[in-house]
């Protein structure tokens, strides 16, 4: 009884005061003609707290020494439903600003609950281009982005509309995978954190998808496209991690 005691303790301040804090960089190599030698760097579900610039501070320093072409931000940068708890938005544009690489973002859940018009807005006057069914085009690729399932309305047809290939579809939550009707190169995903605790042989007992753990944190190509969901870099209803390490994600293409 007293090592399964031992055990938890132990798990409690991994989960709680170490693993959350981690930061490491998920690589993928890619093949593709029209995407040869690109370099991009998908980074998603920051929230930041009130007291972690320093934090935000150290995820910019690490997304910069990747030299990405492309800076790819999946959203959710507000902490919490009122934003109570997080780094101010002014705050976390001006260290989002110092990324050195070309920036694309679409919002995510959290940000919509908080206020999606101040959080677009504010990104926006730091530079960093905001999707909402819409696309660009950045380095030669076109990156279309959506709307949060959740708090918004995702039109498909919208973001990818005039776009060409290569493209890119960003999503905040990887729930509209099976939507996806037109065949893009990648869709790239965040919003379930890995399932935030992941047991090994098992799995994550609770992943926010209506796909359960199959969308926790993988690569999924079972329909017509691939998709990257990434574990994302904060933590959700509560500050725990166990087995589902905070990242950003390199895609490089060969």
């Amino acid at each position: 009884m007293k090592y399964l005691f031992l055990i938890i303790i132990v798990l409690l301040v991994w989960g709680f005061l170490i693993e959350p804090h981690l930061l490491v960089v998920k690589h993928y190599k890619l093949k593709s003609e029209t995407m040869q030698g690109l370099r991009i760097v998908f980074a998603s579900d920051f929230h930041i707290g009130k007291y972690s610039k320093s934090r935000l501070k150290r995820i910019v320093k690490l997304i910069n020494k990747q030299n990405a072409n492309l800076v790819l931000l999946g959203g959710d940068f507000i902490k919490g439903h009122d934003g109570v708890g997080s780094l101010g938005i002014e705050e976390q544009a001006l260290e989002l600003a110092k990324i050195k690489s070309p920036v694309i973002s679409v919002l995510g859940n959290h940000d919509g609950w908080y206020d999606k018009e101040l959080v677009r807005d504010t990104l926006k006057e730091h530079g960093i281009r905001v999707l909402e069914n819409s696309s660009v085009k950045e380095q030669g690729v076109c990156v279309a982005g959506l709307e949060d399932l959740q708090t918004a309305f995702p039109d498909i047809s919208k973001a990818l509309k005039d776009t060409t290939s290569p493209r890119i579809l960003l999503s905040h939550t990887p729930d509209i995978y099976y939507d996806v009707e037109e065949e893009v190169d990648l869709i790239l995903a965040g919003h379930t954190h890995g399932g935030q605790i992941c047991i090994p042989f098992f799995g994550a007992p609770v992943v926010p998808s209506k796909y359960g753990s199959k969308f926790a944190e993988r690569i999924i190509n079972d329909g017509k496209n691939l998709m990257i969901i990434t574990k994302g870099l904060g933590t959700s209803i509560l500050p725990v991690r166990i087995n589902s390490v905070p990242e950003i994600v390199v895609i490089e293409y060969e």
